[in-house]
């Protein structure tokens, strides 16, 4: 390596009565390229530092808390590290609750996106800590002791809970009341880690399997098909469908609203707004499963009946969930409007 020397202007007269920069060199130099090098190097030198110099900035029992939090998630997450492990083999192969692989990564961006407005820690909250961490202790216990009578997604279910209280616990232990209610979205977020439980999942199943049901004689009374219904099940013209608790479209119904809570947090304030874009989901989801029942069955009736077990009604989920994405974001737009004027 070698040293590069450092131009230094000074300033002169020219002997006209003009103002000129000259570096230690004699080389003429531009006052204003100056002035813009140097603002650019405070600028870099800023950002270099900013996010150093807050934390630096901060009290000495602020960051001793931050460093406690952040410690007792750790051991938190070690001590979690087998059944957290047999959650995240058991989401990759499920359908339903595939989702909960990008749950923390959520939770954590939507806490980075919100840093600016998060409080200083505060002192703790008593009530809270004991409140989050008694139903963290009733999960881990009854996981523990009625694991034998449990299926494997209850018993997930309850350690997943279990595993969130803690979390939510420790946050009030170390941050404070404050900090946790200007984070609660981010932090309630992490409840979607939890799978459904089999009872839920199974009343959820029919529920919405007979509301899709609904909806498709709707549509296919539009159509102008001919049917005969026996509740879920319609006899068309040359074969017979039943909508069974598969075909019920609680998964992507479920995605759904996990998108539409996401999207009234981040696009929309007002909290009646919010509510509208999240209930919207629940004849959405109804409408696009029925949509889709109708659909399938008129290929059948027009096509043939080798129609059911096409791609479009073994793998043609997501498609139908494309589409739904488009008037739940058309009311978003229109709802996000509506704020803006107001």
């Amino acid at each position: 390596m070698r040293p590069v020397p450092v131009r230094s202007g000074v300033r002169a007269d020219d002997g006209d009565g003009q103002e000129v920069v000259r570096d230690q060199f004699g080389d003429h130099l531009d006052p204003m390229q100056s002035k813009r090098e140097q603002a650019t190097a405070g600028a870099a030198s800023g950002q270099r530092g900013g996010a150093w110099a807050a934390w630096l900035d901060l009290p000495r029992p602020q960051r001793m808390r931050i460093r406690g939090c952040v410690a007792y998630v750790v051991l938190l997450t070690l001590i979690f590290i087998q059944p957290l492990t047999r959650l995240i083999v058991y989401a990759a192969h499920s359908d339903l609750h595939s989702h909960i692989l990008l749950v923390p990564f959520i939770a954590g961006y939507l806490l980075y996106n919100q840093r600016g407005s998060l409080p200083a820690p505060c002192s703790r909250s008593v009530g809270g800590t004991l409140l989050l961490g008694g139903i963290g202790l009733a999960a881990l216990a009854a996981g523990i002791g009625w694991r034998e009578s449990l299926s494997v997604n209850d018993h997930l279910a309850l350690m997943a809970l279990a595993f969130v209280s803690f979390v939510a616990a420790g946050g009030f232990l170390f941050l404070g009341s404050k900090w946790m209610a200007a984070a609660a979205f981010p932090v309630a977020f992490l409840i979607f880690i939890v799978p459904l439980p089999d009872a839920a999942v199974n009343w959820l199943e029919r529920a919405s399997a007979l509301a899709s049901a609904e909806a498709a004689a709707l549509y296919f009374n539009m159509a102008g098909t001919t049917l005969v219904r026996h509740g879920t099940v319609f006899e068309l013209p040359g074969i017979v469908l039943a909508v069974a608790q598969e075909c019920s479209g609680i998964r992507s119904s479920w995605v759904l609203f996990i998108t539409s809570l996401l999207a009234s947090h981040l696009f929309l304030r007002t909290p009646w707004r919010r509510f509208v874009l999240v209930a919207f989901v629940i004849p959405l989801g109804i409408l696009r499963n029925g949509f889709r029942i109708m659909v399938i069955g008129l290929l059948c009736v027009h096509v043939g009946p080798h129609m059911i077990d096409s791609i479009i009604h073994r793998r043609g989920g997501p498609v139908f969930f494309a589409l739904s994405l488009i008037p739940l974001f058309l009311l978003l737009w229109w709802l996000r409007h509506g704020e803006r004027r107001g």
